[in-house]
């Protein structure tokens, strides 16, 4: 019978190797949704602005829903929980909106 060997609970967890990349594919996760959303922050502070110079309203409810739907949709084909897909987005339209009222000196 083959003795399969586990990591120490007393170890601590910096000195376990596979603990440890797992750690490092998320820290480089985490860098990369960093990048992306600013990113999009910075796009969506020039639709602010363009929309501020254009009198356009600073929310656009049509194109959130639809956006909306879209991501639930794009997460229940990865596999990711709707739900919290919905609630991330909807904190991000949050603060766009907020940008753009900003923009518009609202």
């Amino acid at each position: 019978m083959a003795h399969e060997t586990q990591p120490s609970t007393t170890a601590a967890a910096g000195d376990d190797p596979v603990l440890a990349a797992y750690r490092k594919s998320i820290d480089n996760i985490d860098a990369a949704i960093i990048h992306m959303l600013a990113e999009r922050f910075r796009i969506t502070q020039a639709v602010g602005e363009y929309k501020a110079k254009v009198t356009l309203p600073p929310a656009d409810p049509a194109r959130e829903q639809r956006q909306i739907e879209r991501l639930r949709k794009l997460s229940e084909e990865a596999d990711l929980d709707p739900e919290f897909s919905e609630k991330f987005l909807r904190f991000i339209i949050e603060e766009v909106i907020r940008h753009h009222e900003k923009a518009r000196g609202s």
